[in-house]
């Protein structure tokens, strides 16, 4: 990951202020504010801003006035009630604010969320950066046989060197035309003093998916765990998955009780419809029970085998 001057000189700036607040901070959390976490080749996430900790969730659920007498584990008792009986609001108290630069082929997966403020990179007004993400030799991987929307095998070899020079030269050969057509490079420097640039807004058309776009992304701890419950499942796309891990680990240093209780109950945990229910008490009374006669489809039953590791288990 490479920063600009700007962004660094940015960074040292907001890092140095000392400011006053009657607001509640998180210290775990004010120790990486502002740094830049890389991700992938050249991307990065930041936290910028935040409002509230765990606190402000009880306060919420209780609609008190500050921390009074409780203790921490009465705290953390009525949060695992929350969380475990999916009383959503009090965690809408709570938000973030990050800074994501990303490949354009990912943002757009990501902003299928519909549960955030975002303001992106203007390619209207601005010049993208020249950086491309190409994936890493491990990430290469053939499509799957028996998943449409994942990956199978790792590519290897001559086949593999030929993939990533085919992305790489893409990538330099649009962002080649790209200039042209601006006539103007992305440092500012104009090719053709004779020439007339095209609108940015049109020869932004001919970019390639795997350009970074960086954005800010503000949203509520409630939609945050929504969204790192789908993007940082080990199902999840590798490159929005690596976003996910580490805001997974910003939750952590911010709001480290409902880390845990969403660790437990969202992450960990496995939700079971009334036919599975079904299904396992009578595996527990030591009935047999196969799955045409459990009312679940053979995909909904392997899933309900798998999360109570009873695959291999049942005859």
């Amino acid at each position: 990951m490479k920063l600009t001057e700007e962004q660094s000189k940015e960074i040292k700036e907001q890092q140095s202020q000392e400011n006053i607040t009657k607001r509640v901070t998180v210290p775990e959390l004010e120790k990486v504010l502002y740094e830049a976490i890389p991700i992938l080749d050249h991307g990065f996430i930041r936290v910028v801003d935040y409002m509230g900790d765990d606190t402000s969730i009880v306060q919420a659920a209780r609609v008190s006035y500050g921390k009074g007498t409780k203790k921490v584990s009465t705290d953390a008792g009525l949060i695992k009630y929350l969380m475990r009986h999916w009383h959503s609001t009090p965690f809408e108290m709570c938000e973030i604010k990050y800074h994501v630069k990303l490949p354009i082929f990912i943002a757009r997966q990501w902003i299928r969320h519909r549960t955030a403020n975002v303001n992106e990179y203007s390619a209207r007004y601005s010049i993208l950066d020249k950086e491309f993400y190409l994936p890493a030799p491990e990430h290469l991987a053939a499509q799957s046989q028996n998943n449409r929307q994942g990956r199978g095998d790792v590519i290897e070899g001559e086949q593999a060197k030929k993939v990533l020079d085919l992305l790489k030269g893409d990538a330099e050969q649009t962002y080649n035309n790209y200039e042209m057509m601006l006539n103007e490079r992305y440092d500012g420097t104009v090719i053709d003093e004779k020439a007339i640039g095209l609108a940015r807004e049109l020869a932004r058309m001919n970019l390639t998916l795997n350009t970074y776009t960086q954005w800010y992304w503000k949203t509520d701890l409630l939609n945050l765990m929504n969204f790192l419950r789908l993007r940082a499942d080990r199902h999840a796309q590798y490159e929005i998955r690596a976003y996910a891990d580490a805001m997974l680990d910003t939750v952590k240093k911010w709001v480290p009780i409902s880390y845990e209780a969403f660790m437990d109950y969202r992450v960990g945990g496995t939700e079971v419809s009334a036919k599975g229910k079904k299904v396992i008490k009578k595996l527990l009374k030591g009935e047999i029970i196969t799955v045409d006669q459990s009312g679940l489809s053979k995909r909904e039953w392997n899933e309900l085998m798998e999360a109570f590791d009873l695959k291999d288990k049942l005859i």
